[in-house]
């Protein structure tokens, strides 16, 4: 086996005890010893201190990796949440990747369907440009694993291992878990799960000699846009067809009019891939000249994923929530070191009346200052919006009420602006914290935060050793 570099794609933020799992897939997969410290995620900078939109990652020690990169990307539709590469240069959108990994924190305790529905469509979705990758669903969780799993769970990991997907961080009892052998068992578990309350439209599967016809409802919000059943509908779509099942799949029941179809839309593209058939209507067929990914350059989430990455790594503060732009919401890590979720609404009620002031503003980031006790609420907008992004500071209140004030009472609270994009080299209003510009420059505001100063500094140091 010859030696190259890894490369891993991502919308995420990357964290780095799941880029640690990643490269020790790797490397037990590929048969090759290796040693991981500390993971450490680096923003490289180039000769003029500007940042190359390029990360290093350190920490992996490989005689069959030179070294290992990471690239900030964004998918067209429904991307899996790393792509792996391994080879010298850096990814075309025509190379091929070794792995599809999805990660995900949401245990069956929390949800019977987000962790092992919604994101079933993306594996099938992403095996149509890469037949051959690995697909990996990555469970990195932060609650404890539910003892008992839902029927749901079960019957869904069971058609992810049909097609194919690996599980990683969860247990697995080999007597529950397996891939199923037949069209026939398939239904026969879906049949005796646990049926749909009331009023809802189940699930439900029939086969006859020469269609399956499968209920299911993918109206929702004035389109075709119910994530859970779509990617449950994908997900048993896709199992029939690994088992071999070559006549027509229908579903019904689903609610939806000729209108709601479009040839770009995630379930048509499906559709037109599994040859899935929408009773009484007529699936659009979808362009072929589909691209499944870019290299991200316009997205606010390049300044705040590199804020958060270098208070990481280069001070002692640290992040007690996230949910930069497009990115999954994280949960609030309380003063114990407790992960849990954040409501929505202050009051549930008076929203569902109509006051949308009821609901609960969430910052795409909180950092925390150890040394100078200070919580600082970022709030993250390209550089085009940052008006905006001042006037949206002032909607903090309620998440600071609820949740810093119990947790963190003896802290004060900070709120800036983290802005990426535009051609500025210096930062003008007060409310900014730090600008990220398309060129790469790192401008720090006026009234920076005390955190982003030790953090620039200190990426300073470690690349050009300034004193």
């Amino acid at each position: 086996m010859e030696t190259k570099n890894l490369w891993i794609l991502t919308e995420e933020r990357p964290k780095r005890e799941v880029i640690a799992k990643i490269l020790y897939k790797f490397s037990k997969d590929h048969q090759i010893s290796c040693f991981i410290d500390t993971i450490r995620i680096l923003p490289i900078l180039n000769e003029d201190r500007r940042f190359s939109f390029m990360y290093e990652i350190v920490g992996f020690h490989c005689n069959r990796v030179n070294k290992v990169f990471l690239r900030i990307v964004s998918g067209y539709s429904s991307f899996v949440d790393f792509l792996v590469f391994y080879q010298d240069d850096q990814p075309l959108e025509t190379d091929s990747p070794i792995y599809a990994i999805e990660e995900t924190k949401t245990d069956d305790a929390e949800s019977r369907n987000t962790g092992v529905y919604q994101r079933a469509s993306k594996f099938v979705y992403v095996n149509y440009f890469y037949p051959s990758i690995r697909k990996v669903m990555l469970y990195n969780l932060r609650i404890t694993q539910k003892e008992f799993p839902t029927g749901t769970y079960v019957f869904g990991t069971r058609c992810l291992l049909t097609i194919g997907v690996e599980i990683l961080g969860k247990d697995l009892p080999s007597g529950t878990f397996s891939p199923f052998r037949s069209v026939d068992e398939l239904i026969e578990m879906k049949s005796s799960m646990r049926k749909a309350p009331t009023g809802n439209i189940p699930i439900s599967i029939m086969k006859n000699v020469d269609e399956i016809r499968i209920s299911g409802r993918l109206y929702k919000s004035g389109g075709l846009a119910h994530d859970p059943n779509i990617g449950a509908l994908t997900l048993i779509c896709a199992t029939l067809r690994t088992l071999g099942w070559e006549k027509d799949i229908i579903i019904t029941s689903h609610g939806l009019e000729q209108t709601h179809l479009k040839h770009d839309n995630k379930f048509v593209r499906i559709a037109n891939i599994l040859n899935i058939k929408l009773e009484g209507l007529k699936v659009p067929v979808s362009l072929k000249d589909w691209d499944y990914w870019k290299y991200e350059n316009e997205g606010e989430k390049l300044g705040t994923i590199f804020i958060h990455l270098i208070v990481e790594n280069f001070t002692n503060g640290g992040t007690i929530f996230e949910n930069h732009a497009g990115s999954e919401k994280g949960y609030f890590i309380t003063n114990k070191g407790e992960p849990i979720p954040l409501q929505k609404y202050v009051d549930r009620e008076a929203y569902k009346k109509g006051d949308k002031d009821s609901i609960v503003s969430i910052p795409d980031l909180i950092l925390i200052d150890f040394n100078r006790s200070e919580i600082i609420n970022v709030e993250g907008k390209k550089y085009e919006f940052r008006i905006k992004a001042i006037e949206e500071l002032k909607n903090f209140t309620p998440i600071e009420d609820l949740y810093i004030k119990k947790y963190y009472s003896d802290y004060r609270i900070i709120r800036s602006v983290v802005l990426y994009g535009g051609t500025a080299t210096k930062v003008i209003e007060i409310e900014v914290g730090f600008l990220l510009n398309k060129y790469g420059d790192l401008l720090l505001g006026i009234r920076a935060p005390d955190l982003f100063k030790d953090a620039i500094k200190g990426l300073l140091d470690f690349w050009f050793n300034v004193n």
